[in-house]
């Protein structure tokens, strides 16, 4: 989404209108937005865009914050993105979750020896914000949803407004039984806290020719099963292994090219890699070669992960990406992990190139 704000939403930023005119203000422009991309907008998108219209016109004072889910391709990245534009105050931040919360760890492990290691680092990382947008929330294990419980209630007692798009209702998140039940203070204080909203519709708006487009990750590859022709057609480099570098840590790499890199798929995810490390190399590489994709599900729970976390990196950094197969894509996404969906999702966007497919 461009950086300009139409008129509309300037306006708003502005002065602060009474909620039923920023409504209209608001859904006029995101109708304006899906009519420009050829697609109409849904139920669900409007109820959102009411509910986000009604907490702008409280900003600045005691805004309800808003948490958005609902299946992969609904346009809840598309609606966050809107209403960021939209916020009428310079204290604002756009993140993904999955860089934040990496940045999170970092930060209270080098605040460790304060009383409030917490507050130090949001500090660092937040600064003075008054409006925070997270994209992509999910929870994975047991230890990031204790610290949820601190984060959340820090965030609300700082008097931060947050916007929160996740693939799974509140009750979705960690659905491990073992470790769920731990869980339910962070899904309680989201519904005591938050207005909760469904995304639904059943257009996937991820499919739609204007929105590929625009983005280099789409233009990007998926080649099983990665024969010697398959690879002269797309320019893949001959493996020279070499060793990275990577927050204080070597990593091995196939090949390196000015913006290019080439990992093998066990380099990057049968080896102790974090998402830190996949957002440091996306900063240095926007071209991706990934090789040796064969069978996920045959892979432990902890490389399933680190997988996901990679893609999702990947697509949110909008890098250009080549993932090279043993067998068709839908055979390599075998798995357990409820994350898988929107990695399927995401690699589905890629160009399918098979053994009799041509390369242009």
């Amino acid at each position: 989404m461009s950086a300009w704000i139409p008129s509309p939403l300037r306006q708003l930023g502005q002065r602060l209108r009474p909620a039923t005119s920023s409504q209209s203000e608001l859904l006029a422009w995101f109708e304006d937005k899906a009519r420009s991309r050829g697609y109409q907008l849904s139920a669900g998108q409007r109820r959102v865009i009411q509910a986000m219209a009604e907490q702008l016109a409280r900003l600045p004072g005691e805004p309800r914050s808003l948490y958005l889910y609902g299946s992969v391709g609904r346009g809840k990245s598309w609606l966050l993105d809107g209403f960021f534009q939209a916020v009428p105050i310079e204290a604002k931040k756009r993140l993904h979750f999955h860089d934040f919360f990496a940045r999170l760890h970092q930060g209270m492990h080098r605040h460790r020896l304060l009383d409030d290691a917490l507050g130090a680092t949001l500090d660092a990382l937040l600064g003075d914000c008054k409006v925070l947008c997270f994209d992509e929330f999910h929870v994975h294990d047991i230890g990031d949803a204790m610290l949820l419980t601190r984060l959340f209630n820090a965030l609300f007692a700082r008097g931060i407004f947050v916007l929160v798009t996740s693939n799974y209702a509140p009750e979705g998140l960690l659905p491990n039984p073992l470790y769920h039940e731990r869980f339910l203070p962070v899904i309680r204080l989201i519904h005591g806290r938050m207005e909760v909203l469904e995304v639904g519709g059943d257009t996937d708006f991820r499919s739609l020719p204007a929105n590929r487009e625009h983005q280099r990750f789409t233009q990007g590859h998926y080649v099983w099963p990665g024969d010697a022709a398959q690879r002269l057609a797309l320019k893949v480099p001959p493996a020279h292994p070499l060793t990275l570098e990577v927050n204080k840590r070597n990593l091995r790499a196939l090949a390196s090219n000015g913006r290019l890199v080439m990992f093998a798929f066990d380099d990057l995810c049968e080896q102790p890699t974090a998402v830190i490390d996949y957002l440091q190399l996306a900063q240095q590489y926007d071209a991706w070669i990934i090789d040796g994709l064969d069978d996920l599900s045959e892979c432990s729970l902890a490389a399933q992960q680190r997988f996901v976390n990679l893609v999702d990196v990947l697509y949110d950094q909008d890098c250009q990406v080549t993932v090279i197969g043993q067998r068709r894509l839908e055979e390599s996404l075998g798995g357990t992990i409820a994350d898988l969906m929107r990695t399927r999702s995401r690699l589905g966007q890629l160009h399918q190139v098979g053994p009799q497919d041509f390369i242009g």
